[in-house]
């Protein structure tokens, strides 16, 4: 495995260099040089946000094709909560589960059953105390990868539970392995995903050193697969096992509305979140006992991998919770092992200007000054997102103080000045003849 994977991808010959990704993305991981768009991969968390602001679609988001199903002998489907959101007129969830099962799928479990699951670890550890207050919740891989490399201090409250993606796939093949007997390598585990950062945790998995989850499936390409199918299924096979609890994780604040305190916050939209991010770093909201945040708006419904509007979607998610049971688990007493981080949340220290901390301390000085001397528009102009971004790309030695087009008329205005400045040291053979009111004079 790389060091760095992405699932968000650019194909440079679409790119028109019209930096609408580069003045969104939350990590400030994409510059526009010689009319394209590059993205500095050590800083992408894969949010997808350029792929949703992108007017000609030159970002991409890598996901597997429905056929690698077929490479084992035996595949589980996991739809995400917000799956369920992205269908008209439905009226269980077991016409979709049903038609996953028609196009090739042996079997399917829901990744709501996992995220009820989860909501009652979450509350035994809440209960514990040991947790570093506010808790963050590390169910969004785009958040908890921003945690890492902006804000690092608050490694250390993210809350060090498996997401339901992953316990869900755990589940899923031991249930698998059971019901076909087949040897656990040859159950294939695929996860209908709302995002792209979530494709990017099988290849870099938090918490864990490896996941259980053999491919992602982008939930676009399959709902064109089974939309047909399901308005044909008269009568749907009982499958779903899934509760007002799990299946309310499609929304935002559907996560920390079951927690037992009401005393928590829901945010969604990148902004929001680094938003939120900052004042939990300032100790501003230090006085909450937990924190959800999503990186797309409206929670998991609005994922650039989704189909319907996320406003939309989170209605037909609230009619589809009236006709599920409030919950279909019992209160657990203590939380497995098996179900908690094994890998500490670390720093990864992307941003950093040098291993050297006296070089870094004079490179931040150097940034400092040439921000003074920049206009501050954060205009863009020059391919980066920022006045401080392109002050720190000059001092890194990746871009001259002459693209700052604000800098470049300065200096075309002193060389307009001195080449005028030049006239009257000129010997008076070559001065241009003018008359005494100081015109020129005509031949």
């Amino acid at each position: 495995m790389s060091e760095f994977y992405h699932s968000v991808t650019l194909n440079s010959e679409s790119c028109k260099g019209c930096n609408n990704c580069m003045k969104r993305c939350p990590t400030e991981a994409i510059r526009v040089r010689n009319g394209k768009a590059h993205i500095i991969t050590e800083r992408c968390i894969d949010c997808g946000e350029c792929i949703r602001v992108c007017p000609n679609h030159a970002k991409q988001a890598v996901s597997d094709p429905l056929s690698r199903i077929s490479d084992f002998p035996y595949s589980v489907a996991l739809p995400a909560p917000a799956f369920f959101g992205q269908f008209k007129n439905l009226d269980s969830l077991d016409q979709v589960l049903t038609a996953l099962k028609q196009i090739g799928f042996q079997d399917v479990f829901e990744v709501s059953r996992s995220a009820e699951t989860v909501s009652r670890y979450t509350e035994q550890l809440m209960k514990s105390d040991r947790l570093n207050r506010p808790v963050i919740s590390s169910a969004c891989p785009a958040v908890t990868r921003l945690i890492r490399v902006r804000f690092p201090n608050l490694c250390r409250n993210v809350l060090p539970l498996l997401p339901p993606v992953e316990i869900a796939a755990r589940m899923a093949r031991r249930e698998a392995v059971q019901k076909s007997g087949l040897n656990p390598e040859q159950i294939g585990i695929f996860f209908i995903s709302p995002c792209p950062a979530k494709a990017t945790y099988i290849h870099m998995p938090l918490g864990t050193e490896k996941s259980e989850i053999d491919g992602v499936l982008s939930i676009n390409d399959v709902y064109l697969e089974i939309v047909g199918i399901i308005s044909r299924i008269e009568h749907p096979e009982p499958l779903s096992q899934s509760s007002r609890i799990g299946v309310g994780w499609a929304g935002s604040g559907g996560e920390a509305s079951v927690l037992p305190s009401d005393n928590y916050l829901a945010a969604d939209g990148i902004e929001n979140v680094i938003k939120v991010l900052s004042e939990i770093e300032d100790d501003k909201l230090d006085t909450l006992d937990f924190i959800e945040l999503d990186a797309c708006c409206g929670g998991c419904v609005g994922g650039v991998l989704t189909v319907e509007n996320p406003y939309v979607a989170k209605s037909r998610i609230q009619k589809l919770l009236k006709t599920l049971p409030s919950s279909r688990q019992q209160h657990r007493d203590e939380v497995p092992s098996s179900a908690l981080w094994t890998v500490p949340l670390e720093y990864v220290p992307v941003m950093k200007l040098h291993d050297d901390v006296a070089t870094a301390m004079k490179m931040m000085k150097q940034i400092e000054d040439l921000v003074q001397e920049m206009p501050g528009l954060d205009c863009g102009s020059c391919g980066a997102p920022a006045c401080r971004a392109f002050s720190e790309d000059v001092v890194r030695g990746l871009a001259s103080r002459g693209d700052c087009i604000f800098k470049r008329r300065e200096q075309v205005q002193r060389l307009v000045e001195e080449l005028s400045s030049l006239e009257n040291y000129l010997p008076p053979p070559f001065r241009k003849p003018e008359d005494e009111d100081g015109a020129e004079k005509e031949d």
